[in-house]
């Protein structure tokens, strides 16, 4: 495909949720979306299907493997592998690595970044984070915040070895006075969260968005709803837990007990949120020990939680890139879509199989 390629998709152009957003064919034109049709073009490229926005995965490390950065290499094949997915926007929640030489690759996803993890000294996974006391939260915070793209990620809980079980791992003044340091930065909160205890600290404190909430109670949810707090459940991440669960039964029964309490409750803790008006995005948690690639598994979790399909799915295209500031199908915006041989709306699992991805409106998958 030439640069003065002019490619018309056609079919239905699902530019948003509704059936009235609903287009036939849409013309990329100089890399961007026309509902036009271009006068005098001679060069045309068809595609036929279903259109969606590129889709976002809204938790995923690019740059992370098991034991910390990767090299820039297999930073590229985390990408690609997103990209042939279907992944054009990815909020990296956190990563040890620089991975700011993507922006300059037209053929990779656009990235999100929330620079590093912030973590507890020893409480979190080696080589992954800042590990700091709490009265250099907000330093770190600040320096985060100036370093990634509008995002800053704390370790909210973690297992503590002398609880033996997930516990906060900042004091609430800490977290008020990084919060309100981010915010004064311009950049939103967000943090890794399993179990209950620092929930309402956090959300009080005036957080963004919580990942996993997977100790979100029913007393919590009216906190929630009430403050605008989203979650990312990243399910797809949350299904290790009884093999976690196992691996620690007999050094930390407690904690093991706990993940698999988390566990059993997921879907019912999704779907209570989403009932409440929670805004509920999708994620995967790509890059550490899962693979990437994973955002149709993750999309059909969310429907199996009991959140309907087209919700679904506007949580990885229409509702999430409006939440992370990125345009959709609009006119003039870039032609960042996926196309699919059949009606994803009738069956979220159509986006496992992309017939064509375009990315700055080139074909590239």
């Amino acid at each position: 495909m030439s640069d003065d390629t002019v490619l018309h998709v056609k079919g239905r152009v699902l530019a948003g949720p509704d059936e009235d957003q609903t287009r036939d064919e849409l013309w990329v034109i100089d890399g961007r979306v026309s509902y036009d049709r271009p006068a005098g073009a001679r060069d045309i490229r068809t595609v036929t299907g279903w259109a969606l926005p590129g889709l976002v995965d809204a938790h995923c490390h690019v740059g992370l493997g098991a034991h910390g950065p990767v090299d820039a290499d297999v930073a590229e094949k985390q990408a690609l592998t997103d990209r042939d997915a279907g992944t054009l926007l990815i909020r990296d929640a956190g990563s040890p690595s620089d991975t700011r030489w993507v922006d300059d690759r037209e053929d990779l996803p656009k990235i999100i970044r929330a620079g590093r993890h912030i973590a507890r000294t020893r409480r979190y996974i080696r080589g992954y984070a800042h590990e700091i006391e709490p009265d250099d939260l907000v330093a770190y915070v600040a320096r985060e915040a100036r370093r990634g793209d509008g995002w800053v990620k704390l370790v909210g809980d973690w297992i503590d070895r002398d609880a033996g079980d997930l516990t906060a791992c900042w004091p609430r003044d800490a977290v008020e006075a990084a919060i309100a340091e981010a915010h004064r930065l311009g950049a939103r909160v967000t943090a890794h969260c399993f179990a209950e205890s620092s929930l309402r600290d956090l959300v009080e404190s005036g957080i963004d968005c919580i990942e996993h909430a997977t100790g979100l109670t029913d007393d919590l949810i009216p906190l929630f709803a009430s403050r605008g707090v989203a979650i990312v459940p990243t399910l797809v991440n949350i299904a290790t837990f009884p093999q976690l669960a196992a691996g620690g039964e007999t050094k930390f029964p407690a904690w093991s007990a706990h993940m698999r309490r988390l566990h059993a409750r997921r879907y019912d803790t999704v779907r209570n949120a989403y009932d409440a008006g929670i805004p509920v995005y999708a994620g995967t948690d790509a890059g550490g020990t899962l693979p990437h690639g994973l955002i149709a598994a993750e999309v059909a979790e969310l429907v199996k939680a009991g959140i309907p399909p087209v919700r679904a799915l506007a949580a990885t295209t229409w509702s999430a890139r409006t939440w992370l500031g990125r345009p959709t199908l609009d006119e003039g915006a870039p032609a960042d879509l996926a196309v699919y041989d059949q009606d994803p709306r009738a069956d979220v699992r159509v986006l496992a199989a992309p017939a064509r991805v375009v990315l700055n409106g080139r074909i590239v998958g």
